[in-house]
């Protein structure tokens, strides 16, 4: 039985919730089930197959039913998202061989590469179920689902998870965050990504409590909904909260109060996908009285670290290996490094991904010969076996003049200044340093300058750590889930 079919047991209680109306969970199921004997009808077949169903559907109710329809027709969801260009979506299709891909009604008049269905005609579908022969037997080792890297290092692949993966990631973190089936969660995140699909959706639809989907973030409206119903948990990204503390700057006395009461019913919130700067953390916690749940994952291992719900959790630090996951930091020569001293995470577990999709070699490439996977990812931990990531090993650890530089600690550092509102470092090609340090800052005034800055930072790090450059922007370019492109930035240098 898969995961999700067991959710049959709550029945007539609400599992989503979107501005269109809401689904219990005995009616997800069904249209669930709907949509399998569709695809299988469709596609002349008793079983999918493991054949790849691409779908783009905004975050809505209907969402879940065609990603679970999917599942239980044999089939692999490769979830499409409305944020992404046409040529991505069209990218997406194609690496992934999809034989079909199935269309939310507003974006019916869209055209691929391959044959589409829309969900009105799925809904037009009235045939009785019990008329259908009975679902085909899925294999828990199967492919389930398929996302995509960011791309910020290269050509976005196709990560492949199974059923297994899926069960060991979502009830690893119900156990560890403890969600219940009386929890209600605002989910405002994107769902293409592991952050938004297995830790806010479906962690929830597995313990029964109700998903209540905002499709496009609004500060302000997420402020608003807060006060008019009791949400018990959140997740978000960095940026995310930094435009709710901006949004609740702007308001008054009365408003502020009001919107500070509203976090009280609050039993969790979480933060992820990007490395959360101190200085958000804190103003935070000020603001809502929550210290924010930071904890540690990537696409290709759902999540390996977590900072506990009960007991101490450290800023600047996302937590300690979850339970039944095995996690390393070993050296370039793959060999263990001590306590203190930097490495790259490397994890083992049910977690992990089979390997990424038509990329025999990648796959390879990317774990050691005792089956750990290498995420890039540089750490180091401390005495009390908390890790702190210091960066991708392919753009945050920055060689310069001898020295390993991370400049996820350069930019923790910019941001204490009182003048600046956000930033970001990067390290480019230089002859002399083999890699330069280049800070780009976002300032809240135009009084800061260059001279100024590097001067505020000589009394605070060693020389090799200072920024070559600094350069004041308005925005930065960012992803889906909020992380800056540091690629795109880097050619404004070129």
């Amino acid at each position: 039985m898969l995961w999700f079919e067991e959710t049959r047991t709550f029945a007539t209680k609400i599992a989503l919730r979107d501005e269109q109306g809401s689904y219990t969970y005995q009616e997800l199921f069904y249209k669930a089930q709907q949509v399998a004997f569709f695809l299988l009808n469709k596609q002349q077949e008793q079983h999918l197959q493991n054949q790849r169903i691409a779908y783009l559907f905004p975050s809505c109710k209907e969402y879940a039913a065609v990603q679970w329809g999917i599942w239980l027709s044999g089939g692999v969801a490769v979830p499409l998202s409305p944020l992404h260009p046409k040529a991505e979506m069209e990218y997406f299709i194609q690496d992934s061989s999809a034989s079909l891909v199935v269309l939310y009604n507003h974006f019916a008049s869209e055209s691929f590469s391959i044959p589409s269905i829309t969900w009105q005609e799925i809904e037009q579908c009235s045939e009785n179920l019990q008329s259908f022969p009975t679902l085909p037997k899925i294999d828990s080792e199967s492919p389930a689902l398929m996302i995509y890297t960011s791309g910020t290092t290269g050509k976005p692949k196709g990560v492949v998870l199974t059923h297994k993966n899926l069960r060991f990631q979502i009830e690893t973190l119900v156990k560890a965050w403890e969600w219940k089936n009386t929890d209600k969660i605002l989910h405002v995140l994107p769902l293409h990504h592991i952050h938004g699909i297995v830790n806010a959706l479906h962690c929830a639809l597995y313990a029964g409590a109700e998903v209540v989907f905002l499709p496009k973030f609004h500060a302000q409206k997420v402020w608003q909904m807060w006060q008019q119903e009791p949400f018990s948990v959140f997740m978000a990204v960095p940026t995310i909260y930094k435009r709710l503390i901006d949004e609740w700057h702007k308001a008054d006395e009365k408003e502020k109060i009001a919107m500070q009461n509203a976090c009280k019913s609050m039993r969790l919130m979480i933060s992820g996908s990007a490395a959360l700067p101190v200085s958000i953390l804190e103003e935070w916690q000020k603001i809502s009285g929550h210290f924010l749940l930071e904890r540690y994952g990537m696409s290709e291992i759902g999540m390996a670290i977590s900072n506990p719900l009960h007991g101490k959790r450290k800023a600047g630090f996302v937590g300690v290996p979850l339970p039944n996951i095995q996690v390393r930091l070993v050296d370039e020569n793959n060999q263990s490094v001590q306590e203190g001293q930097a490495g790259e995470i490397q994890v083992k577990g049910d977690n992990v991904f089979v390997g990424y999709w038509n990329r025999a070699e990648a796959t390879q490439e990317s774990f050691t010969d005792d089956g750990f996977f290498r995420t890039g990812d540089i750490a180091l931990q401390d005495e009390e076996g908390y890790f702190k990531i210091l960066g991708r090993k392919s753009t945050d650890i920055i060689k310069t003049a001898g020295y390993k530089v991370s400049a996820i600690e350069i930019e923790e550092t910019l941001r204490q200044h009182p003048q600046i509102n956000d930033c970001t470092v990067v390290g480019i090609d230089d002859e002399d340093k083999g890699e330069k340090i280049v800070a780009f800052v976002i300032p809240k005034s135009k009084e800061l300058d260059e001279v100024a800055l590097k001067n505020w930072l000589k009394e605070i790090f060693a020389h090799y750590k200072i920024p070559s450059q600094i350069l004041f922007v308005e925005d930065f370019p960012r992803n889906a889930m909020g992380k800056v492109v540091k690629s795109e930035l880097k050619k404004l240098l070129k």
